[in-house]
C-alpha cells in the first residue's frame, strides 16, 4: 500500500497534541512531510519528532500546497484562516482535514463544502468528540432504536470558569469568537449526529460579555482583560424543519455549580439519554432512561469496565480520539469512501453557531432557507 503524504499547517497545541500524535500511530498508512507554522522554530520541533527522512519545514503554507508530492493538508490554524487555506489547497488537488470549527461563518463554509465537490476532494472537520467511547455507545443506542424519534435535545458545552489564556482563544480577530465557537461546535455536532437531523429552520441566539473583567478563580490562572474581545457565554435555541428542537448552552465562565462541556440531553418517544462529566477523571458519565415493567428505570454503562476498557480517562484523551480520527480519516482517503464526518454535516453546524451570533447581534431569529 502507498503510503499517504501528509502536510500540516499549524503546529500549536490541537495541530501537535491531537494530528501529529494522531497521525504517528498509524506510520503504516501515511507518512508526515510538511511542517509548516508561522514559527520556525515550533515547526522545526514537529518535524524532529515526527518527520519523515525527507520532511521539510516552511512557514508559507502555499509551500505544501505547490508540493505534488503532498496528498493531503491538516488546517490547524487560527479560525478565521480555515476558509481560505482550506479552499487553496483543495483547489492544488489535495484532500483536506480543517480543525474545528470549520469556518467563522456558515457562508465560508458553504464555499468550503462548494469547492471539495467542484474539485472532487475529500474535505472533513476535526470533530473528534465522535470517537469517544461514551460517544460511539450512546451512537449504538440510538441507532438501535432505544430512544425512538429523537424531538428534543440539549447540546451542552459549559465550564464554570476555565478560560483558556494561551494561544489567541481570547481575541476575536483571529478565532472569530469565544466559548460558542470553540467549545460549543463539538456539543451542537454531537446532537445533531445522534438525532440525524441537519434541516434547520430557524436559529435564535443570546450572546453574554458580562465575566470578561473578572478573572479570579479561573482554574488555568487569570486571563488579561485587556485582550479579552469575546463572549463569556452563550445560548441558542434551534428550531427544525419536522418540529424538532436543539437548546445550546456554551461557556468558559458561567456560575453553575458543575461544568459540562461536550455533552448532550437527548429526549426520545421511547426513552432519554444524557451525558454528564464524571466526578475525577475525564470520562461522561452515559445514563439511558426509559419504561421498564412499568416503571421508570435508569440503565448506565459502567465506567473502567471491559466496554470502556481499563485506563478510564485515558481512553478519551487527545492521544486515542487523534489516533481513531486519524485512521478513519486515512481510511476513507485510502478506499474513496465518506469521511466519518462529513463536509455537509460541520457546515451545517457552523451555520448554526453562526446564526447564534447573528440573531444575538440583531435580537431577530434567522430563518434559514434550503440554501442556507
Amino acid at each position: 500500500m502507498t503510503k499517504l503524504r501528509i502536510g500540516i499547517i499549524g503546529l500549536g497545541f490541537i495541530g501537535t497534541q491531537k494530528h501529529l500524535v494522531g497521525l504517528s500511530q498509524h506510520l503504516d498508512k501515511c507518512e508526515i512531510v510538511g511542517f509548516c507554522d508561522l514559527d520556525v522554530q515550533r515547526a522545526q520541533e514537529a518535524k524532529d519528532s515526527h518527520g519523515s527522512a525527507d520532511s521539510y519545514v516552511t512557514t508559507d503554507y502555499r509551500e505544501l500546497l505547490a508540493d505534488p508530492s503532498i496528498d493531503v493538508i491538516h488546517v490547524c490554524t487560527w479560525n478565521v484562516t480555515h476558509c481560505e487555506i482550506t479552499c487553496a489547497a483543495l483547489e492544488a488537488g489535495k484532500h483536506v482535514l480543517v480543525e474545528k470549527p470549520m469556518a467563522v461563518t456558515g457562508a465560508e463554509a458553504r464555499q468550503m463544502v462548494e469547492t471539495a465537490e467542484r474539485t472532487g476532494k475529500k474535505l472533513s472537520v476535526g470533530f473528534q468528540y465522535r470517537f469517544r467511547k461514551e460517544s460511539q455507545f450512546l451512537r449504538k443506542a440510538v441507532d438501535e432504536g432505544r430512544l425512538g424519534e429523537i424531538y428534543a435535545a440539549k447540546a451542552h458545552a459549559v465550564r464554570r470558569k476555565g478560560v483558556p489564556i494561551w494561544g489567541v482563544f481570547t481575541d476575536k480577530s483571529k478565532q472569530g469568537g469565544g466559548p460558542l465557537i470553540d467549545l460549543g461546535g463539538h456539543a451542537i455536532d454531537l446532537a445533531l449526529w445522534y438525532m440525524d437531523n441537519y434541516d434547520v429552520e430557524s436559529v435564535t441566539g443570546v450572546v453574554n460579555f458580562k465575566l470578561g473583567d473578572k478573572p479570579e478563580g479561573n482554574m488555568v490562572g487569570p486571563w488579561d482583560p485587556a485582550t479579552y474581545s469575546v463572549e463569556d457565554s452563550a445560548f441558542g435555541f434551534v428550531k427544525f424543519t419536522n418540529g424538532a428542537s436543539l437548546f445550546v448552552e456554551a461557556a468558559w465562565a458561567l456560575n453553575v455549580q458543575d461544568s459540562r462541556e461536550g455533552c448532550v440531553t437527548l429526549c426520545g418517544t421511547d426513552g432519554g439519554a444524557d451525558t454528564v462529566q464524571a466526578k475525577t477523571g475525564a470520562d461522561l458519565v452515559v445514563t439511558l432512561n426509559n419504561v421498564q415493567g412499568g416503571d421508570l428505570v435508569k440503565t448506565q454503562p459502567e465506567v473502567g469496565a471491559a466496554y470502556f476498557g481499563a485506563g478510564g480517562g485515558a481512553m478519551n484523551g487527545f492521544a486515542y480520539m487523534g489516533g481513531l480520527e486519524a485512521e478513519s480519516w486515512l481510511d476513507a482517503i485510502a478506499n474513496d469512501t465518506e469521511p466519518y464526518v462529513k463536509a455537509e454535516q460541520a457546515c451545517v453546524v457552523t451555520e448554526i453557531l453562526d446564526a447564534i451570533y447573528t440573531s444575538a447581534r440583531t435580537g431577530q431569529p434567522v430563518v434559514f432557507t434550503p440554501n442556507n
